[in-house]
């Protein structure tokens, strides 16, 4: 069985979610981790997909956001693609492989939007199995860093994704 988690990040901190989530599932799964800009654009041959990303705007990263990242918020660089255009490539899937998306986002209870949400829901659209629920993990402020105890939380969820992916393959 194999696990893909594909990840775009622009300060790290979403990029430390996706290996904490990929050290989890390794105990069950063969996982690959890819940065979004270097993602294949099937998953043929995969049984379980993970996306995670920064929320920008309420959503998942736009072109425009991640620029205002670099310039404005000083990121070290923006990649070429964000998860929202990737999705856009990627090939639909014949056999409902199971998918969940998780993002980084501000740790402020009120502020609306996910870009787990709407990955999750772009997802669907393309035929995945997204019958998990998406998670988001917190960072400080625009930048991060991550929340202290996000790390464990998101190992923890990669443990849960595991044992529902077993469930759901049983």
């Amino acid at each position: 069985m194999r696990g893909l988690i594909v990840y775009e990040s622009l300060w790290g901190n979403t990029e430390k979610v996706a290996r904490a989530i990929a050290a989890a599932l390794s105990a069950t799964l063969q996982v690959d981790v890819a940065d979004v800009d270097s993602a294949p654009d099937s998953v043929v041959g995969y049984d379980l997909l993970v996306v995670g990303g920064p929320t920008h705007a309420f959503s998942m990263t736009r072109a425009s956001t991640r620029q205002n990242a670099v310039s404005q918020n000083g990121a070290p660089s923006a990649p070429d693609r964000g998860i929202r255009e990737w999705l856009n490539v990627l090939t639909p899937t014949e056999v409902a492989v199971k998918a969940v998306a998780f993002d980084t986002r501000v740790n402020a209870p009120r502020l609306p939007g996910s870009a787990a949400k709407v990955a999750r829901q772009e997802l669907h659209s393309l035929g995945f199995d997204t019958s998990l629920r998406q998670k988001s993990f917190h960072v400080h402020g625009y930048e991060g860093p991550l929340v202290e105890g996000e790390l464990e939380r998101a190992a923890q969820w990669g443990r849960e994704v595991s044992d529902a992916h077993a469930s759901h393959t049983a």
